[in-house]
């Protein structure tokens, strides 16, 4: 029904401008540019690792070359991950095994263990795989398939922030999720569950309603979409819906109230039941009010927030992926869901993609063991060690935590011995004392909450919470 009723977009006549290859009937899923970290969360004294479609990387800074370079986390030489290694003197970055070191294309500079005059590590033997990387938009990517293709093929962007950078302000976050990819794009392009899933967070079942989408354009290369109503029935004008295959999406809306939202996910295949998210919230305010706030708020204060509006659809993200792979996976879409109104649209319209073109990233793989509810909250693995804001905010949270405790220890101690040397005034001094202890103790007792929110999710959602009485 949908093939009916979309035009069909433009594809490539070569892989030279769009993702994906050249084969028109098929997506390959490794001749694509993905975003593996936000530059900011960077550190150009340490070697970074990340997992892209089941391959391990080793993200490291060349000084010479004044840039990012991405190397495949193992030594030709014993298999060692370089990533447990250093960046030398020389710049280059050095095995922890037994001090092979690589310049910035994966050429083997030195050997120490061969004897003077050898030359093996001239051999391509030797040579470490070397991935591109390209900075666009705030985001470091990697190319995930043939380097000669890279300079080639275009990086998927957002457009908008693309032709005038200067007139947003963004929100960004990212987390390491417990599902695939393909999950997470079809969560994020169904909007027609924010009101039930998001339920006091970014959501409100109040504003629940029919929602008519409309693909009106379709190709290897992605689709459009319409709902011209848009939500909050309708209060807030039409959004329009963006896929760029195979990972990034973005909703549109302009309204009276909030000036130009958007709200972008690219989605990055780390291994099969693991992606990589990173949400982007660009605004365009009506008002000054709002942009000065978000610019004047800490970041990490903000990625507390959107941790927690994750974790409203995490743990049954998780099963729910699993449950449609035991029933068939994609190929079985229409079999395994029930999907009677065009609120389903953009989700058949994405898995039609997958089908059509073959799009699926990790074909005949099995999930790994199930996680434990504990683990699937965890916030602290999923983000804050990755975060350059959270996990700053947190080692002082913990330092200014620490040095209430003492401080409050201490007060606590003195407040009998003021009282035995202090004659005058004995009781107005003890009760200062107390009180100092009281506010100290208080304030070791909420950062300790706060710290805690660096580690772990809520297991309730908001929405199960019991409703407020009136």
């Amino acid at each position: 029904m949908i093939a009916n009723e979309a035009i069909a977009l433009e594809t490539a006549p070569s892989f030279n401008t769009e993702p994906g290859g050249n084969d028109p009937h098929r997506f390959d899923v490794r001749e694509v540019w993905y975003p593996v970290y936000y530059l900011q969360d960077l550190d150009q004294s340490k070697i970074m690792r990340f997992t892209l479609l089941g391959v391990d990387l080793a993200i490291w800074w060349d000084k010479t070359g004044q840039s990012w370079r991405a190397f495949e986390d193992k030594c030709p030489h014993r298999l060692a991950p370089l990533s447990e290694g250093r960046i030398n003197e020389q710049g280059w970055i050095e095995c922890p095994y037994h001090g092979w070191a690589f310049s910035a294309t994966g050429k083997c500079e030195t050997i120490p263990q061969q004897n003077e005059g050898g030359k093996a590590e001239q051999s391509e033997r030797a040579c470490v795989r070397n991935f591109p990387t390209a900075e666009h938009q705030g985001l470091l990517f990697v190319y995930a398939g043939n380097p000669e293709n890279a300079k080639q093929t275009k990086v998927s962007l957002i457009d908008p922030l693309e032709e005038s950078p200067e007139k947003w302000v963004c929100l960004n976050t990212f987390r390491d999720l417990p599902y695939d990819a393909l999950t997470l794009l079809e969560n994020v392009l169904d909007a027609s569950h924010i009101p039930y899933t998001h339920h006091r967070t970014v959501g409100n079942r109040a504003n629940a309603s029919k929602v008519d989408l409309e693909v009106i354009a379709s190709g290897k290369q992605g689709f459009e979409g319409l709902w011209e109503e848009g939500p909050r029935k309708g209060t807030l004008g039409s959004q329009s819906t963006h896929f760029l295959a195979p990972g990034l999406m973005w909703h549109d809306l302009t309204s009276k109230q909030f000036g130009r939202t958007m709200t972008v996910v690219y989605a990055t295949p780390i291994r099969k039941g693991e992606c990589r998210l990173f949400a982007r919230f660009p605004f365009q305010f009506a008002s000054k009010v709002p942009e000065t706030f978000i610019k004047l708020s800490p970041q990490w204060y903000s990625h507390i927030g959107q941790n927690a509006i994750l974790e409203d659809d995490q743990i049954f993200l998780y099963h729910q992926e699993r449950y449609l792979e035991a029933a068939g996976g994609s190929e079985k879409i229409a079999k395994a869901f029930y999907l009677p109104t065009k609120a389903d649209l953009f989700v058949l319209a994405f898995r039609k993609w997958v089908n059509e073109y073959d799009a699926d990233p990790f074909p005949g793989e099995s999930f790994p063991p199930l996680r434990s509810r504990q683990e699937l909250l965890d916030r602290y693995h999923s983000h804050t060690i990755h975060c350059r804001s959270c996990s700053t905010a947190l080692r002082r949270i913990q330092k200014l935590r620490e040095i209430a405790g003492i401080l409050a220890a201490i007060a606590w101690i003195t407040a009998p011995l003021l009282a035995v040397i202090v004659t005058e005034n004995t009781v107005p001094t003890v009760a200062l004392s107390t009180g100092i202890t009281l506010v100290l103790s208080a304030l070791w007792w909420g950062l300790g909450k706060l710290e805690r929110r660096f580690y772990e999710g809520r297991d309730i959602p908001p929405r199960n919470l019991p409703e407020k009485k009136k």
